[in-house]
């Protein structure tokens, strides 16, 4: 059943964050009903290629993206800006637990469905509000993207190869991490906020904010700045206190990770490499000697690892206790032991007659553990279902509806 089974969710936001979120309250047993434009749906439904494939192998309307964020919900099309439309969110917000959205600040509120609004409908309701900056302060008008966001928050300055180094400068991570961080912070929080409600009877509004979020999450470089006015600098894949601790790419044109983190991994290392005297050598024998000299000792380094393959590599420094790990790419994440054993991919019937090959939950839980139900819906995929169940609508009143351009 789900741990969150008992839990009604209102999903009005679009693209990833508040989705994100949204998710994982589905993935814990939440009814999610998410709520797309009619004859558009969420952004992210057309950012393709690539796309759901149906059963004959052709691409189907549905981007991989959307996929990414959306599994165990049900699609319902609603034209807000109609007051139709308006009446029905409301009538769903009646029996909801928690709305999420993520529109423009004040956008809602034109519409009757801002928290003041829905609030006086259900007032134990937990409404969350995930924007790019936040509902107050000068920047609460602007519309907030991810990788903007990671420029804004500080990120990019710690992410990136060195300034002196071929390929240095600011870099965004690989995924939009700021979002995906919201909408960790965002389900986080309105769990709070239910738990809340469940011992006192009263709801409360949440503000997410991408930039709050962005700064929040860099964490021991927020204190290392803090306590020493000094502002950390990008050491791209090397540590500014260890050496070695850094990629090194292998023979094969593979990469490694080595995290040396003591003189004796560092003698086994090198012994592994078949080039015991560096760890002799005074310039190198110790961590502090090897920071000093890491300009002389890197291209040593990274000559040795030459000799050989990623995976003799690995075989290698595992056998000889030293801290390694491959940096493989995802066909070989997905065919990866460990991987495979956690099950962490799943494969859902998708409306279109094809399989959606999707991402498990990383939450292993005893008790209620989160499953994989459904496939990310077509849009609308549940309207008229929803219609009925929820608001006991006739055939006759959705297609009137329907007709109007309302669902």
């Amino acid at each position: 059943m789900g741990a969150l089974s008992h839990i009604r969710v209102l999903d009005l936001s679009r693209v990833l964050a508040g989705p994100w979120a949204t998710q994982n309250l589905a993935d814990l047993g939440a009814d999610v009903i998410k709520v797309e434009r009619p004859g558009v749906g969420d952004d992210t439904r057309s950012w393709g290629p690539p796309y759901q494939r149906d059963a004959d192998g052709h691409d189907t309307a549905e981007a991989a993206y959307y996929l990414a964020a959306n599994r165990n919900k049900r699609s319902l099309t609603l034209d807000i800006s109609r007051p139709e439309g308006q009446a029905i969110v409301k009538a769903l917000a009646a029996q909801s637990d928690v709305v999420v959205e993520n529109y423009k600040v004040g956008q809602l509120a034109k519409y009757g469905l801002d928290y003041a609004s829905l609030k006086a409908i259900k007032p134990d309701l937990v409404y969350c509000s995930v924007t790019g900056f936040g509902q107050d302060g000068p920047y609460a008008s602007r519309a907030g993207y991810d990788f903007i966001v990671q420029g804004i928050g500080g990120f990019m300055s710690i992410t990136g190869e060195r300034d002196a180094l071929p390929g240095g400068g600011p870099q965004k991570a690989g995924v939009a991490i700021a979002d995906l961080m919201t909408g960790m912070y965002a389900s986080l929080a309105i769990m709070a906020a239910l738990t809340h409600r469940d011992r006192t009877g009263v709801g409360q509004y949440i503000d997410m904010a991408l930039l709050d979020t962005q700064v929040a999450m860099l964490a021991n470089m927020n204190t290392n700045y803090l306590a020493s006015d000094k502002a950390p600098v990008r050491w791209g894949n090397a540590h500014p206190n260890i050496v070695p601790y850094q990629t090194f790419q292998t023979g094969d044109d593979g990469w490694i990770i080595v995290a040396v983190g003591n003189d004796g991994q560092f003698r086994k290392f090198v012994e592994a490499g078949g080039e015991p005297a560096l760890a002799d050598d005074e310039r190198f024998a110790t961590n502090p000697s090897r920071v000093r000299h890491r300009e002389v000792l890197v291209p040593l380094l990274a000559q040795m690892v030459r000799k050989f393959g990623k995976d003799v590599w690995i075989d290698k420094l595992e056998a000889s206790g030293v801290p390694c790990g491959p940096i493989n790419t995802l066909p070989e994440v997905f065919a990866h032991p460990q991987v495979k054993a956690r099950g962490m991919e799943v494969a859902l019937p998708h409306a279109s007659g094809g399989m959606s090959r999707l991402v498990a939950s990383p939450m292993k839980m005893s008790e209620t553990p989160p499953l994989a139900r459904t496939a990310p819906p077509t849009l609308g995929q549940h309207s008229d279902e929803i219609l009925r169940e929820r608001l006991g609508f006739d055939d006759a009143k959705i297609a009137g509806l329907r007709t109007d351009g309302v669902v």
